[in-house]
């Protein structure tokens, strides 16, 4: 299959209240090209990841991101949730002239892709959810258990309400203990990207951050049994943000989930493997 790459494209779509999203757009055009959908973690930036981009030429892959709103350019709006995420796809999509599509979360990114495919059935033809968390309230799950401490008390924070969570980031410090040690090591080599989008994801302040950490912690507002798209779900067994008993939780309560667990393996060193998520969504668009 041939394709085309141009240089990633930035722009910003204005909405009709009078905000706007700042977009990312790999270029790649092409009669078989799968239109994918990468939403970015918690904190960062849409920027597109250049080392799955480089990965998946052969994939014919269009990619396509947004900072969202707090983050970047993107008008901030306090009162979002991960519903209307959703809605911020599709209304992308519509400007962009796409229709069919597919949606890679990663982190804090997962919750809005599964929300993608439970509200957007008709367009969205397949979900990948990478190191992605439960909802708070899922039900015999303990949500904390096994997460690192620095991580475990922002999501706790964030339950008490945005003043509390607010104060917290005030005087939180990141600790090199927060990540598993190969995610160390994929931080200070191939994955060192992260630190500079990070970096950006903040210089504004913790508007995005906290807003992302509110909506998370809240009702996501759909049933994960009603998710009726195939779904693959990547966790490394070795991750300390995110442990990889959400991930067994999700695949337990969405339908046509596709649990795929990875030893030795962490929460941004998972990513390594991002190919099998996208050959796999590559599948399932020529079944389409």
């Amino acid at each position: 299959m041939g394709i085309f790459i141009t240089m990633i494209t930035e722009n910003d779509l204005h909405l009709g209240n009078g905000s706007q999203l700042h977009i990312y757009d790999s270029g790649i055009a092409g009669p078989s090209t799968l239109n994918l959908f990468w939403l970015h973690g918690t904190p960062s930036t849409g920027a597109l990841p250049v080392r799955l981009l480089n990965s998946s030429q052969h994939l014919s892959i269009r990619w396509i991101s947004f900072d969202r709103p707090g983050y970047g350019s993107s008008t901030p709006n306090p009162n979002r949730t991960v519903v209307s995420t959703a809605n911020y796809v599709a209304q992308i999509a519509d400007s962009l002239q796409i229709n069919r599509f597919a949606v890679l979360g990663y982190s804090g990114g997962g919750p809005y892709a599964l929300a993608c495919g439970a509200l957007l059935p008709d367009r969205v033809f397949g979900i990948a959810s990478v190191s992605g968390p439960a909802p708070l309230s899922a039900d015999g799950l303990d949500w904390f258990q096994n997460m690192t401490v620095v991580n475990a008390d922002e999501f706790k924070a964030a339950r008490a309400g945005r003043i509390t969570l607010e104060r917290y980031l005030q005087t939180a410090t990141p600790e090199p203990e927060m990540f598993a040690p190969i995610d160390l090591a994929a931080l200070a080599g191939e994955w060192s990207w992260f630190v500079n989008v990070v970096d950006l994801a903040l210089q504004s302040g913790t508007h995005g951050q906290i807003d992302d950490d509110l909506a998370l912690v809240t009702d996501w507002g759909f049933s994960l049994t009603k998710i009726a798209v195939p779904t693959l779900l990547l966790h490394g067994l070795d991750d300390q943000l995110v442990p990889s008993a959400h991930a067994n939780w999700l695949a337990r309560h969405i339908p046509r989930a596709d649990l795929r667990l990875y030893p030795s393996q962490g929460h941004i060193s998972i990513l390594n493997f991002g190919q099998t998520a996208l050959t796999w969504l590559r599948q399932l668009a020529d079944e389409a």
